[in-house]
């Protein structure tokens, strides 16, 4: 099983944003991160995941992520939101659904354990993440 770690950074919110994973087998270390010039948080939350299933061919993935939006959207909103033709609860469409639709094909493809991780909370693979994608961020602004 490949694990990774997950992030996404705004400077704003909107503003300059960044996205980042940190992924290992267990003897390698793969470092990935790039950026956007206006965006949310959010958005980079959910494409760092995307960036990350996307270059990992393992089919067994442990994603671990600060990112409580990305975590529940995976595993308990998107049910019902493709139920529901990409609508909430309260009939309003769900934001981000582009990024939502490509991590929903990404995530068809392996076999997730999704596991969150407090961040800011000495988590060495969260804070390098967490660093990447800040730096990325910064690079962009």
């Amino acid at each position: 099983m490949i694990k990774v770690w997950t992030d996404g950074s705004c400077l704003g919110n909107p503003g300059p944003g960044g996205w980042a994973f940190v992924a290992t087998d267990g003897t390698k270390i793969a470092e990935k991160s790039g950026g956007e010039p206006n965006t949310t948080n959010n958005r980079m939350e959910l494409m760092a995941v995307i960036r990350a299933l996307s270059s990992i061919k393992n089919p067994a993935v442990e994603i671990n992520t600060d990112s409580q939006y990305v975590k529940n959207g995976m595993q308990s909103w998107m049910t019902n939101w493709k139920r529901n033709n990409w609508r909430t609860a309260d009939k309003k469409p769900v934001k981000n659904q582009d990024l939502w639709m490509l991590l929903d094909a990404a995530a068809s493809e392996k076999n997730i354990k999704w596991v969150w991780v407090r961040g800011h909370n000495g988590d060495e693979m969260n804070e390098r993440a967490d660093t990447l994608a800040r730096t990325a961020a910064e690079s962009i602004s």
